[in-house]
């Protein structure tokens, strides 16, 4: 999930599994798989940036939800030793 601003300065996580579609017309309009329209202040970039850093980490096995907050940091990976590698 990625957290994002409405034109109005509300805070509103959006489930970016959902998202359809982003476009500038002129502010930026995320469009979801339901139908709905969502305008929101940070541009297509900030929100590619974000999808792109929250998959990442799903990846990498952190599974941030709040990885984008100031001060908050997301733990190292684990190392996992190889096979006849002493652990």
């Amino acid at each position: 999930m990625i957290r994002l601003t409405r034109l109005n300065n509300q805070t509103l996580v959006v489930n970016c599994d959902l998202i359809k579609s982003v476009e500038n017309a002129p502010d930026t309009v995320l469009t979801l798989v339901t139908g709905e329209k969502i305008i929101v202040r940070e541009t297509t970039e900030q929100i590619l940036e974000r999808v792109v850093a929250f998959r990442r980490a799903i990846l990498a096995g952190l599974a941030p939800l709040t990885s984008d907050l100031p001060g908050v940091t997301t733990p190292e990976p684990r190392r996992v030793p190889n096979q006849g590698e002493d652990s």
